[in-house]
């Protein structure tokens, strides 16, 4: 398929600074995936988790071709890295277990959780920097997965259901955000207890999170419209409202440049955050009803997945 591209400017609203140009391109993926994460891949291609038909999905972004590889039975993959053995690796709710998928012999090796947590409604992944994967469950479990043996080891989230979004930053340090426990957490990635750290107000709902270069954690609060910045050495919030959203900040990613980028669910627009300038460009879906639940990149390119329009697009600078 051919991609769309949109040559943009950030539409100017109360609040909002007008975006330079940028180029935002749109790419048609199977119907009826509803593709809900993407990662962007080593070879240049981008792979997406393709919820509702069990298959990581695969675009290649220099002629539009889509392919998808089944994950198994009853398989409703969410979260989709690349992990630092250039494979995809996802949360694969459907089969509760985390998926590896080979990029070469598109093979795939399944690592289910331990038999005590059933259905964990498995969410996100990341890698620390001993290539050990971390993972959440909203269910309430976070827990991880050594790749060169096979162990799985999971634990019970200290308030119960909730976790969401998970990250690493630069030191190593892995952090999770609690949607239904509304607080952030750092893993002891050795002993695996949780020390829970509690938001600026009650309330704010931290779905996803992420660090930027200097180790900052930025986190998506999904009831308030806002998005926070934590200060882990400092133990300190600072807090920013998102231009006429008062609910619905969905995804977070930091970008090489230490930009921000966000979700505005109900704006149905993607938010390009400046920490310098404290200012807010806006980029709307051409669509209706985007629904982009997550986000990632490389250098000069945003990617996210519109789960509600079965398209993935990227914004180029």
């Amino acid at each position: 398929m051919v991609p769309v591209v949109v040559a943009a400017m950030a539409v100017l609203a109360l609040g909002l600074h007008p975006a330079r140009a940028a180029q935002v391109s749109y790419y048609d993926v199977t119907r009826g995936a509803h593709p809900h994460d993407v990662a962007p891949a080593p070879d240049g291609t981008v792979w997406y988790t393709a919820q509702s038909q069990g298959a990581l999905g695969i675009l290649d972004p220099r002629n539009g071709k889509v392919t998808q590889i089944p994950l198994g039975p009853d398989a409703a993959p969410h979260g989709v890295i690349a992990g630092p053995d250039r494979a995809a690796w996802i949360t694969e709710g459907g089969q509760n277990a985390i998926a590896r998928v080979d990029p070469v012999t598109k093979a795939v090796k399944l690592f289910p959780l331990p038999k005590d947590f059933p259905n964990a409604n498995l969410n996100t992944a990341t890698f620390d920097r001993k290539g050990i994967l971390w993972f959440t469950g909203q269910n309430g479990v976070y827990g991880r997965v050594d790749p060169a043996t096979g162990k799985v080891d999971a634990w019970k989230a200290p308030k119960g259901v909730g976790p969401y979004g998970i990250t690493t930053t630069p030191n190593g340090d892995v952090w999770y955000a609690s949607l239904a426990g509304d607080h952030i957490a750092k893993i002891d990635t050795v002993s695996g207890d949780a020390l829970m750290v509690q938001p600026p107000k009650p309330g704010v709902g931290p779905r996803r999170i992420w660090s930027d270069s200097k180790g900052m954690l930025w986190v998506s609060f999904w009831t308030t419209g806002e998005v926070g910045r934590y200060d882990p050495i400092g133990k300190a919030w600072k807090v920013w409202s998102l231009p006429k959203a008062k609910a619905g900040c969905y995804a977070v990613y930091v970008d090489d440049k230490d930009k921000v980028w966000l979700t505005d669910w109900d704006g149905n627009a993607i938010v390009r955050f400046d920490p310098v300038t404290e200012k807010f460009d806006s980029f709307p879906s051409t669509r209706r009803n985007a629904s982009v639940r997550q986000l990632s990149g490389r250098r000069g390119e945003l990617w996210g997945a519109e789960s509600g329009t079965d398209r993935l697009f990227v914004v180029r600078d």
